[in-house]
């Protein structure tokens, strides 16, 4: 898929004719609609803005020199051993949690 989206951007000039600064505004912009959607119980459109980030950010590490497949996978090593726990909602490494006394 990810091949298809780097094709589809190159054919478009999304790629060489855009910047990763007006790339990442974009991010941005579909991250505000991924926002909205979760405010107002709006799967679909969820589900939209969460693949429209996938295509920029596929986007972005092109105009980077980078495949998106190779970050993620960079992600995935750093993250696949972590530990920590759910802290109000949110998972926080052990590493920045707070010392016990």
């Amino acid at each position: 898929m990810f091949h298809n989206i780097r094709e589809w951007a190159e054919a478009r000039n999304l790629v060489a004719g855009s910047d990763p600064k007006s790339q990442y505004a974009k991010l941005i912009e579909e991250a505000g609609e991924l926002a909205a959607a979760i405010a107002r119980g709006k799967r679909p459109e969820a589900k939209d803005a969460i693949g429209d980030m996938v295509v920029v950010l596929t986007i972005l590490a092109s105009q980077l020199d980078m495949e998106i497949e190779d970050c993620i996978a960079s992600a995935w090593d750093e993250i696949r051993d972590r530990k920590g726990r759910m802290v109000d909602g949110v998972f926080v490494k052990e590493a920045d949690l707070p010392l016990q006394n």
